[in-house]
């Protein structure tokens, strides 16, 4: 038997802030909210201690989001690649990776070090999310 699907998680202390900008930049969807609940808001308000959100074709990784006690102290051991430079090399992919990151930072994303071809590695755009969560622009 092999795994067929699987769910990304992540520990947060803000879990419908954080799910919404993964919404946002990966084009996710969240369920309807729980039961006895009409909106997110209202379950945010109430608990707080968790949201979800899919890829809307059924094709990428569910996203799961928990409320934990303590804050992110070091760096990602996992993080995310957001791939918008498949197939692009050279200043194309240059201007992909800058585009998509000037649509992120005004959702709440920080950019990090841009990292350039190397010779084995095309370039990267090293950014974070809402809390601080290392993810790739590639």
């Amino acid at each position: 038997m092999s795994v067929k699907q699987f769910q990304v998680t992540f520990d947060c202390a803000e879990p419908v802030r954080v799910g919404r900008f993964w919404c946002e930049v990966l084009g996710y969807v969240p369920p309807p909210p729980p039961e006895g609940f009409a909106t997110w808001d209202d379950v945010d308000r109430e608990h707080g201690s968790w949201f979800a959100c899919s890829d809307p074709s059924g094709v990428g990784p569910r996203l799961f989001f928990q409320r934990v006690p303590e804050g992110k102290v070091v760096k990602n051991r996992v993080h995310l690649d957001v791939r918008v430079g498949t197939g692009l090399v050279g200043e194309e992919r240059l201007a992909a990776l800058e585009a998509e990151c000037a649509r992120l930072v005004p959702l709440g994303a920080v950019r990090g070090q841009l990292l350039l071809a190397d010779g084995e590695n095309e370039s990267c755009l090293n950014m974070q999310d809402v809390e601080g969560n290392e993810f790739c622009l590639d």
